[in-house]
C-alpha cells in the first residue's frame, strides 16, 4: 500500500486534519467574512480600485519615477476608507488568518517530508528567516 492509498494512515490523517479544519468555529467564521465580502459589489470595487492603484504605483516606484505627494495622499486616502467598510477589513483580517494557516500547517509538511520527522517548534521557528527557507531547506529563493 502506498502513502496515498485511500485507506492508508497518511491519507486517513489528512481526512482528519481537513475535518479539523472545516469544524472549526473560528474557521467557520473566516469562511463567512470571505463569502459575505464576494456577496458585496461595493466592498469588491473599492477593493479592487485600490488593489490595482497600490500596483500602478509600486510599478512607478520600481521604474525609478518619483510619486508625487497627491498620487500617495489619493492612494491613502481610497485605502483608509476601504479600511473602513467593515466588510472589506473583515475580509482583508479573513484573507490572512487564512493565508498564515495554509503556511503554517504547509511549512510543518513540507519540513517533515524533508527531515523525516515533525519538526521541533525551534526548527519551524529557524525557517521563517529568508525566502529560501532559512535553515537551509532550498525551494529556489526569490528575486
Amino acid at each position: 500500500m502506498t502513502l496515498l492509498a485511500e485507506t492508508s494512515a497518511v491519507m486517513t490523517k489528512t481526512r482528519e486534519l481537513c475535518a479539523a479544519i472545516a469544524g472549526d468555529e473560528h474557521f467557520s467564521r473566516l469562511q463567512k467574512d470571505v463569502e459575505r465580502f464576494l456577496e458585496d459589489d461595493c466592498a469588491r470595487l473599492m477593493y479592487k480600485t485600490v488593489h490595482e492603484r497600490g500596483e500602478e504605483l509600486h510599478q512607478k516606484q520600481h521604474a525609478g519615477i518619483k510619486l508625487a505627494p497627491t498620487e500617495i495622499g489619493e492612494f491613502e486616502a481610497a485605502r483608509d476608507e476601504l479600511m473602513r467598510n467593515e466588510v472589506a477589513s473583515s475580509f482583508l483580517e479573513a484573507q490572512g488568518e487564512l493565508e498564515a494557516m495554509q503556511r503554517t500547517i504547509g511549512k510543518y509538511i513540507t519540513m517533515t517530508l524533508e527531515l523525516g520527522r515533525v519538526p521541533t517548534e525551534g526548527e519551524l521557528a529557524e525557517s521563517e528567516g529568508g525566502c529560501c527557507g532559512g535553515g537551509g531547506g532550498g525551494g529556489g529563493c526569490c528575486s
